[in-house]
């Protein structure tokens, strides 16, 4: 007995020593690269090779290859990371399918190239799903045709996930109950990928990544004036906090401000090949329609892909593609009406949608690009592919559209582009994507089997804390498991409704660079994408993670969430 208590004891400490090893090490990466108010610092301090205006997906993979690849690079947007455009997307990484139509071949082969290497590279948060299309009578081609044509795309795709399938009306019904097959030719089933969490989170993932490699990364900071004096970029910068100015100086400036890259390159006088022209798209979520994990895909009354798509417990469907002259744009009873009426023509519900069914709903705007001397576009048939534009004179780069499907591809761009801008790139054959290596995640499951975290997952959550803390917080999750350890409260539900326990809580406060709410449930999280805006502003725990995240400015973040009218945002 007492050898059997003295192996224990030596079997826990030696795992304790382990987890302190590794939270030491990534605590203090991440105390040095996300603290906002030494970044801040930070950024009036020192002259930057590379300074990138926007956080969405363009500029966070840009940091993080940079940052990766020696480069001394800092990163700012006015809002929060992943605030405008890479937060309402469909959640997706396709390779492109609906390109097919329109001869896009090269384009579909580099976006399924794209695809698969997410999915290779981030195989907790990019997984296969299937998608059940059903065609219609009437449609502009036979249905099989367009199977024809799914099967090509798994050609593209390299063979790299399953097979597409021909379906029958009956079999389409047995699959898919909710499927209204009245009208219907037949379908099929296809493959792409999707992101587990959501968009915004897989974007900030990137943003921790490059912060980890020593990028200077701040939120809600703005460029209020950049001009190219004596050889380099001198930005005059906001603290949109507190109103503070400061002076950013950097070698070179990188424009990702996604909707905004016009408008601001009309500020520092760039003239590009390229522009945007925008559309908007709306999706609405409700409670689940389907209990299969997969996305149901139809062709809308206007002709264009609709989708059903799986979000968690609840279902989000949408959506529209309407051009729009300004990037401020917002959901409209129009918008909510089409998506409503298509689902409930092509759905067999027990009762038919309608706005009270509405729990959140998201609008955005899909960035176009377009060449300058094309002048006006059939904006319907432009792609979602990116463009980017140097000034080589200025050492000024725009990046002009793009998908979060072929963020990598940006990424290596930006990196090759910035170096020959002669900027040094000492490590310039560095990897700068991907989740932690093998060893480390088995490290991470070892360490979780013997602490058996897992049986501390609270009550009605959807997976196991292993998995969620892997995927969400990679090489960081073992600070949350240490966390546990040290104290099992630590994994008690936070905040009702969500899954957040008290150590994700703890951690997001220190290292998630969190100045709001609404970045921690809208935009780290799915929160206010899946829960009802009064059972959110009314959660049990609230105002306790509020104190924990803002302390004596709790009561503040709280009526400011409160009073918001909806969660659309742009």
């Amino acid at each position: 007995m007492i050898i059997l208590i003295r192996n224990t004891i030596c079997s826990n400490v030696l795992i304790i020593e382990h987890l302190n090893e590794q939270s030491n090490i990534y605590s203090k990466d991440s105390e040095m690269s996300l603290n906002r108010t030494n970044n801040i610092k930070q950024l009036a301090e020192d002259e930057l090779d590379v300074l990138i205006l926007g956080g969405g997906i363009n500029g966070a993979v840009a940091a993080a290859s940079l940052a990766a690849k020696g480069v001394k690079v800092g990163l700012i947007d006015k809002g929060d990371f992943a605030g405008a455009t890479s937060s309402n997307s469909s959640n997706l990484a396709w390779g492109g399918i609906k390109y097919l139509e329109s001869h896009e071949y090269s384009l579909v082969n580099k976006l399924c190239k794209s695809r698969n290497n997410l999915m290779r590279h981030y195989p907790s948060s990019v997984t296969e799903v299937r998608f059940l299309t059903t065609i219609q009578k009437g449609f502009r081609f036979p249905v099989w045709f367009v199977f024809m044509g799914t099967l090509a795309y798994w050609f593209f795709g390299r063979l790299f996930t399953m097979a597409p399938k021909y379906l029958t009306r009956n079999a389409i019904k047995k699959l898919e109950p909710s499927i209204k097959i009245t009208g219907a030719q037949a379908g099929f089933e296809y493959s792409d990928a999707f992101l587990k969490d959501n968009d915004s989170r897989f974007v900030f993932n990137f943003i921790t990544a490059a912060a980890k490699k020593s990028a200077i990364v701040a939120n809600y900071v703005e460029s209020v004036n950049a001009v190219r004096e004596n050889g380099q970029w001198v930005i005059q910068a906001k603290d949109n906090t507190n109103n503070q100015t400061f002076t950013i100086k950097a070698k070179t400036l990188i424009n990702a401000c996604g909707p905004l890259v016009d408008q601001v390159n009309k500020g520092t006088k760039q003239k590009t090949s390229h522009h945007h022209l925008f559309s908007k798209g709306v999706h609405l979520t409700v409670d689940r329609i389907s209990n299969d994990h997969r996305v149901l895909a139809f062709f809308a009354s206007d002709g264009r892909l609709f989708f059903v798509l799986p979000m968690g417990t609840k279902t989000c469907i949408g959506t529209t593609d309407n051009q729009v002259e300004s990037h401020q744009t917002a959901v409209t009873d129009e918008d909510r009406q089409f998506i409503l009426d298509n689902a409930n023509a092509l759905l067999e519900l027990d009762k038919p949608l309608t706005k009270a069914d509405i729990i959140a709903e998201r609008c955005g705007v899909r960035p176009l690009a377009i060449e300058a001397e094309e002048g006006v576009a059939d904006w319907v048939a432009l792609s979602r592919k990116h463009a980017i534009d140097v000034n080589k004179a200025d050492k000024h780069i725009s990046i002009f559209g793009g998908k979060l499907t072929d963020c990598i591809n940006v990424g290596e761009e930006i990196a090759e582009i910035v170096k020959s801008l002669s900027i040094a790139m000492p490590k310039s054959n560095s990897i700068w994507y991907g989740e932690p290596a093998d060893s480390v995640k088995e490290k991470f499951m070892s360490a979780i089997a013997e602490f058996n975290i897992d049986k501390l997952t609270p009550k009605g959550a959807i997976e196991p804390l292993s998995s969620r803390f892997w995927r969400r917080y990679g090489e960081d999750a073992f600070n949350l498991l240490e966390a546990i350890k040290q104290n099992p409260e630590k994994a008690n539900l936070a905040l009702e409704h969500t899954e957040f326990t008290w150590a994700e809580i703890d951690w997001v406060a220190e290292h998630e660079m969190i100045v709001n709410l609404d970045d921690l449930l809208r935009r780290r999280s799915k929160a206010t994408l899946v829960i009802r805006k009064k059972d959110l502003d009314n959660a049990k725990g609230l105002e306790a993670v509020s104190e924990r995240l803002f302390g004596e400015n709790a009561q503040q973040k709280v009526a400011e969430f409160r009073s918001t009218k909806d969660f659309n945002r742009v």
